[in-house]
């Protein structure tokens, strides 16, 4: 059965993304090394920047391993980098930082509330030391949209390195990367770009970079290396996810299709709100009173005899596949609506949820 992934990536993808990968390609031909310089320009137009002030650097891996090839990559040993976090991924970041003996502060807010930019003012003033600033925006452990200009506007005030994993948001909310002056932003080729899984990307302020070139606390995740080499010719140092790269290629043509990143957002927004509009009906509350974002969303069991597995295997049944919970306090589970993902899939889905209450209800 090809099924509907309801999550935030890896998602459902056309069959013309997957029909690019049944090509085989040496990483050392150059038209492959053409495309994947094509591909590098082409995150630039929509991170609406220069590849004079800016570059993209591709590293093989999820899109962790991208955050992680940054702050292993570009916090020096005289930096201290404070990590906002209000849900997992969040914490993850704090894990790296710990792993590569990183210094850093956090600041942690509940998983149902975003980091406040006069927050991170006052704990700038208690902390001056503080020289670099780390971020989620689309937080997917709880669906939350971090607010990017406010803190952006803080971070430059002050003068930090601004980092910012945008992995479940870039490419399906308009983001100015210039006029945020992001520092690094992460994301991945399975998300909104809607691509599959097999690599990460960064798009890195080359100053920035160049000035953090010897900081690089492992091999493979070297980002500065990675870009070197990449800038060279288009080749990747150690081999890359050729088949991904081919699918991703595909991926942005039909984002261009589609009438870019706006027209994606608004799809993505009308899947979202018909959601949480019908899930409503039928008794499900969303984790989230406020913040919303458009990607993915949190709800709460409904009973306390509810039982996920159960709930999970008659939608599969059904053809759609959601994510359990990720909320540390309270029971939940997600379901994402981005990739290709359309209203009347949406649509369907609630059907077959009420379905299962009707189920629920007779036993």
């Amino acid at each position: 059965m090809n099924y509907k992934l309801l999550t935030p990536g890896p998602l459902t993808t056309t069959d013309s993304v997957k029909q690019a990968m049944l090509v085989d390609h040496c990483t050392w031909d150059q038209k492959y090394k053409e495309i994947t310089q094509t591909i590098r320009q082409e995150l630039l137009q929509l991170a609406h920047v220069t590849s004079a002030e800016y570059t993209t650097v591709l590293m093989q891996g999820s899109g962790s391993f991208g955050v992680e090839s940054v702050l292993s990559s570009v916090i020096a040993p005289t930096d201290i980098v404070l990590i906002c976090v209000n849900g997992a991924y969040g914490h993850r970041m704090v894990q790296m930082a710990e792993r590569h003996g990183l210094s850093y502060y956090v600041y942690e807010v509940n998983e149902n509330e975003v980091p406040r930019a006069n927050d991170i003012e006052n704990i700038l003033i208690s902390y001056p030391e503080i020289s670099a600033l780390a971020i989620v925006h689309s937080e997917t452990t709880s669906g939350i949209l971090n607010p990017l200009t406010e803190i952006s506007k803080v971070a430059k005030e002050n003068n930090l390195l601004f980092i910012v994993d945008a992995m479940s948001s870039f490419g399906g909310i308009e983001l100015d990367v210039a006029a945020l002056k992001i520092d690094f932003l992460v994301s991945s080729s399975n998300k909104c770009i809607q691509g599959v899984p097999g690599f990460s990307f960064v798009i890195a302020k080359k100053i920035a970079l160049e000035k953090r070139k010897n900081h690089a606390r492992t091999l493979s995740l070297d980002l500065y290396d990675q870009y070197q080499v990449m800038e060279k010719d288009g080749k990747w140092r150690f081999t890359s996810p050729t088949h991904t790269v081919l699918a991703f290629l595909e991926a942005l043509k039909e984002l261009r299709k589609e009438g870019g990143i706006n027209q994606r957002h608004l799809r993505y927004l009308a899947n979202n709100q018909l959601l949480r509009e019908n899930m409503a009906d039928l008794g499900y509350e969303s984790y989230l009173s406020e913040h919303q974002g458009p990607f993915i969303t949190s709800f709460m069991f409904p009973t306390k005899n509810f039982s996920f597995t159960n709930f999970y295997q008659h939608l599969k049944d059904h053809g759609f596949v959601i994510y359990p919970g990720k909320i540390s306090q309270i029971d939940c589970f997600r379901i994402g609506n981005i990739g290709e993902i359309y209203p009347t899939d949406i649509q369907k889905l609630t059907e077959v949820i009420a379905t299962y209450q009707e189920v629920a209800n007779v036993i």
